[in-house]
């Protein structure tokens, strides 16, 4: 905890103070400019400001291909082709585009501004309202804004002129639908087939060609498209308007031509793929029965028909060839045995006949042979070898044996030749075996080809038929949640806010004025200047002489000023409180600050309160105190300094009605008067008045001038520093705290001169 000083709390609540007296001596100012701003406000209200009320609306964006079995968006984004996107931030940059803002105002013939003349300012109208409309291309429209009047006659008829001298436009009458020219350029008056009122009486309404393309960005740059979440797809559309029923006409119409516009785009799109699709159908058509007769032409060329039954065919073949030529071979081996047999054994043995031989003509000479044989070795045991019929037998056998071996020949040759065809056929179909791994390979690239492109073919196909369907049955993406609503009341301008602004802006100005003027001023004036550059204390202060009198203070005056030097009176008691205050020096920083006219009164102050008083007038290069008292010029200070005959009581002169109070002239202005104030008579002088005085005030030179004054410092108790409110220089102030800080002049203390009636301190002027 801490202990607040309460000297502390008080010099900042005088500071608040001071600060506020500032401001609040010049309330004229305040009120001056608070009436003239509030007045200006509401005559904008008035008769400048256009109320503007907030159209609202609700739309959702959603994305039609969202939830379907296929995402054509992905799908068609694979084959390069692009979908309108439905990322919400694009569509409001699309909504927001001054392009679709310029189609609503085609869309609603708004390139023509109309209105009612009125008293002070002109009515804005909306054209459905009124019983025509002007019709205009933007290529026929009347380039010049030229303002015409339209005064409908009858439901068929009405009266144009123009409000300039101009002749581009004749005036007279015309009838609804004629064709009306200026120069080139030329419009049409529509009856409004909304309008349903009598035509007679109807207020002349002016009419005025508008720039479509700047209309457009103004009302582009007054829409705001939010979304109303961060993660769905609902957009709140506000847009201001002074026409409510012309703002809700807007945004409805803006929500149409973007669900038209997004259907259409959708459409050229689905119309536009279609076409790449089939460009490409038919340059697949074309490739794939190429593919195609490269697989025959393929097939043809290697004898292929199936590669996995052609090469089963050829295996089995190769396995059917190997058991071939094995039976030739057990063939060839059986023939070669009987031949080796029938060589070597000659006619007495039977040729075997149980081998595997399956030539019948072969087997037929075996059998006659070995039956021969049979019948030869019967014979020979019971008949010599000579024997005809033996001899006989011989010869049979023999040309048997020959028949034989010429069978066995012929039929070894005949199964050689065999076995020879056999291993040509079973060497072509290993090799057929060997080309089927290359054979199936490259088929198989050829056929993964012709895969590829029929797939891409069905895909496309597919494809087709969903852009078709979507073409036949187009669907917006847009849907109006919440119809365009205008507010019941006007939320431009808001009357609070305009006043609020006023309010303080009339309060701005004159602070700023009273600000700029404190900044600028660099003369005291307020005791808080004083307050702000010193620390000497305040003795008080003295109001503005209005009676234009050098001597205000006298018996029964109970004027403020008078009070005012009572309450120094006092000040001047409470503030010497064990310190002496009988020699009194009255100094300042220039000429013309008071301190003559403080010395007198606060003489006469203290001189009618039965002290005994006398006031020196030691300002020697330019005495006042007698003058200013209507007193002659007597012996005075120089004479006393330069004579030494000559006494204090010779120098005092008598102030008429003021029985304590006595004055002391300064004399012959002298030639060298610093170097006097250093005079050894002048310590002597106030040593004697000190004898028979009770206060002796001394009228000094002022010290911000010539150093004067400081030759009283060993003589006097205490010193009055003088500065006058608006006349002082705030630098002078910071002398007077150099003074007071280093103690050049004893107990110092200042008192604010002519300061203003009705002042903060003190008392003002009664009345």
């Amino acid at each position: 905890m801490f202990e607040l000083n309460s000297s502390t709390v008080n010099s900042d609540n005088t500071n608040i103070r001071d600060f506020l007296a500032s401001y609040i001596k010049h309330w004229y100012l305040f009120a001056i400019g608070i009436f003239l701003c509030v007045l200006a406000a509401f005559l904008y209200l008035r008769y400048k400001a256009i109320p503007q009320y907030q159209i609202t609306s609700t739309v959702l964006i959603k994305d039609k291909d969202k939830g379907s079995s296929t995402n054509s968006e992905q799908s068609l984004g694979d084959l390069g082709l692009v979908k309108p996107s439905t990322n919400i931030e694009d569509q409001i940059g699309i909504i927001t585009s001054s392009y679709f803002m310029e189609k609503v105002m085609e869309e609603l013939a708004l390139n023509v501004a109309y209105s009612i003349e009125g008293q002070v300012k002109d009515i804005d109208i909306y054209w459905r309202n009124i019983p025509f409309y002007l019709l205009s291309s933007r290529a026929s429209q009347p380039t010049s804004s030229l303002p015409l009047i339209i005064s409908p006659i009858d439901s068929l008829s009405f009266n144009l002129k123009s409000t300039t001298a101009s002749t581009e436009v004749q005036a007279g009458t015309y009838q609804f639908g004629d064709t009306i020219h200026t120069g080139k350029k030329f419009f049409q008056v529509i009856r409004n087939p909304h309008y349903t009122k009598d035509f007679i009486d109807v207020t002349p309404i002016q009419t005025r060609f508008t720039n479509i393309e700047d209309m457009a960005i103004n009302y582009s740059g007054q829409l705001v498209v939010e979304s109303v979440n961060t993660t769905g797809s609902l957009l709140s559309l506000s847009l201001l308007d002074a026409i409510p029923q012309r703002g809700k006409d807007i945004l409805q119409t803006l929500i149409e031509l973007y669900a038209e516009e997004s259907v259409k785009y959708q459409n050229q799109l689905a119309i536009g793929t279609i076409e790449i699709i089939d460009e490409r159908l038919k340059l697949l058509t074309g490739e794939i029965a190429s593919v195609e007769n490269d697989v025959a032409t393929y097939k043809q060329q290697n004898d292929l028909t199936n590669i996995s039954s052609d090469a089963a065919v050829y295996l089995q073949s190769a396995q059917l060839a190997s058991r071939q030529l094995d039976e030739y071979q057990t063939q060839i081996d059986i023939l070669n045995s009987i031949e080796s047999y029938l060589r070597q054994n000659g006619d007495e043995r039977l040729v075997p006949s149980s081998l595997n031989i399956q030539d019948p003509t072969l087997s037929g000479l075996i059998s006659q042979f070995n039956s021969k044989q049979l019948e030869r070795k019967t014979l020979v045991r019971t008949t010599p070898a000579d024997n005809p019929l033996v001899v006989s037998l011989d010869r049979t056998l023999t040309d048997l044996r020959i028949d034989i071996l010429e069978n066995l020949r012929n039929i070894k040759d005949g199964l050689l030749i065999a076995q020879k065809n056999v291993k040509a056929n079973s060497y072509r179909t290993q090799a057929k075996i060997a080309k089927v791994p290359t054979a199936e390979r490259a088929l198989q690239t050829i056929n993964r080809d012709q895969g590829i492109k029929q797939d891409l073919y069905l895909y496309l196909l597919q494809k087709r038929e969903e852009e078709a369907l979507s073409l036949e049955a187009p669907i917006s993406n847009t849907r109006i949640v919440d119809p365009p609503k205008a507010g019941r009341f006007p939320v431009s301008p808001n009357k609070t806010s305009i006043y609020l602004g006023a309010l303080i802006f009339g309060l701005f100005i004159p602070f700023s004025f009273v600000f700029v003027k404190d900044q600028l001023n660099n003369k005291i004036s307020a005791i808080g200047d004083i307050e702000k550059f010193t620390n000497a204390p305040l003795l008080g202060q003295i109001s503005h002489n209005t009676d234009r009198k050098n001597l205000i203070v006298h018996k029964n005056n109970t004027s403020a000023i008078a009070e005012l030097f009572r309450l120094m009176r006092f000040n001047l008691s409470y503030l010497t409180i064990d310190k002496a205050n009988k020699v009194l020096l009255v100094t300042s920083s220039n000429a013309g600050e008071g301190k003559t006219f403080f010395t007198i009164n606060f003489a006469a102050s203290l001189a009618l309160s039965g002290k005994k008083v006398v006031a020196l007038s030691f300002d020697l290069r330019a005495p006042k105190l007698l003058q200013r008292l209507n007193l002659k010029e007597s012996i005075g200070i120089t004479d006393y300094i330069m004579d030494h005959k000559w006494t204090s009581k010779d120098l005092l002169v008598k102030v008429p009605n003021y029985e304590n109070l006595d004055v002391i002239g300064s004399g012959p202005i002298p030639a060298d008067p610093g170097e006097l104030m250093l005079h050894e008579r002048i310590g002597s002088l106030i040593e004697e008045l000190k004898q028979h005085y009770d206060h002796i005030i001394i009228d000094s030179a002022p010290i911000g001038k010539v150093a004067d004054a400081f030759a009283f410092v060993p003589n006097i108790d205490a010193t009055v520093f003088i500065v006058r409110q608006n006349f002082s220089l705030k630098k002078d102030v910071k002398i007077l705290n150099d003074i007071y800080s280093n103690n050049k002049l004893k107990n110092m203390m200042v008192v604010l001169n002519d300061t203003e009636a009705n002042s903060n301190y003190g008392y003002g002027d009664q009345k």
